[in-house]
C-alpha cells in the first residue's frame, strides 16, 4: 500500500493557521520587496546574508563593508543615499 503525496498548499486536518503570524511574514516580504526595488532605482542591490541584509553598490562591493544591517537600517540608508 504506497501513500500518496501531499499536494502543498493544502492543509492537514491536524494543522491550525496562524493568521497574526502569517500576516508579519507578508508584511516583512513586502517591505523587503519595496527595499529591494528602492535600492535598485540608486544602483544598488539588496541581498540577503547569513547575518541579515547587505547592500551591494555596481563594482560588487558591501556598502559601509556590513553584511548585518536590518531591514529598518536599509530603509535608512536608502532615504539619506543621492538617487
Amino acid at each position: 500500500m504506497s501513500r500518496r503525496p501531499i499536494r502543498a498548499g493544502i492543509r492537514q486536518s491536524n494543522e491550525v493557521f496562524d493568521a497574526p503570524s502569517a500576516n508579519r511574514a507578508m508584511a516583512e516580504k513586502l517591505a523587503r520587496d519595496s527595499l529591494r526595488r528602492r535600492a535598485r532605482r540608486q544602483g544598488l542591490e539588496l541581498r540577503h546574508t547569513s547575518y541579515g541584509y547587505a547592500l551591494i553598490n555596481p563594482a560588487r562591493q558591501r556598502l559601509s563593508g556590513r553584511n548585518d544591517l536590518t531591514l529598518d537600517e536599509v530603509a535608512k540608508h536608502l532615504d539619506v543615499s543621492p538617487s
